[in-house]
């Protein structure tokens, strides 16, 4: 069975996409302290079971709120909105229109490599990401002050940033892909 346990109460922090690393690295250090099996193996075969769960998942947590990318795909998934194949995840025909033509830019590429339209198309890659990533900088940086009846407009903001963002990485992975080749 899944452990269900939300990882920033598990750290006693507040739910944001821009939560203070310090404050969870100390957190995550002082519980692997407390909680690793070797300081419970006296303990009852339940004890120590438990220590082992709480272990992990203090690992998993840490893990996932440490890395940005992994903490806002968890905060998404954490109200629900990231399921996979919903009709809920459409992205604005503009943004698609956008990246289709970069993609037809990209195809070409792969039959016709030519380094300086390679190093174009990623300046335009680069560009849009930048643009995106400003663009939501003040949406993550207020949520946490956000009164609860606030945050499902700012969470679909976030949602359509994170889906955006995978579209770019894509085209970024593919584009390292032939920058390797050449």
């Amino acid at each position: 069975m899944p452990d269900t346990t939300n990882y920033f109460a598990f750290y006693g922090l507040p739910e944001t996409f821009l939560l203070d690393e310090a404050a969870l690295k100390t957190k995550y250090y002082q519980l692997s302290r407390e909680l690793h099996p070797d300081f419970h193996a006296q303990g009852t075969p339940a004890a120590q079971a438990e220590a082992l769960r709480l272990s992990t998942l203090n690992t998993d947590a840490y893990r996932t709120l440490a890395d940005p990318d992994a903490r806002m795909a968890y905060l998404l998934g954490q109200h629900s909105l990231l399921e996979e194949g919903s009709a809920q995840n459409q992205l604005p025909a503009d943004f698609l229109m956008e990246v289709m033509e970069l993609n037809e830019q990209l195809m070409e590429l792969e039959f016709e490599p030519d380094p300086a339209a390679t190093t174009t198309l990623a300046a335009k890659v680069t560009a849009l990401a930048d643009t995106l990533d400003a663009g939501i900088r003040p949406v993550l940086a207020g949520y946490a002050g956000l009164p609860q009846d606030h945050r499902p407009a700012a969470l679909a903001q976030v949602k359509t940033y994170y889906l955006k963002k995978r579209y770019l990485l894509r085209l970024r992975q593919q584009l390292a892909t032939f920058a390797a080749r050449s």
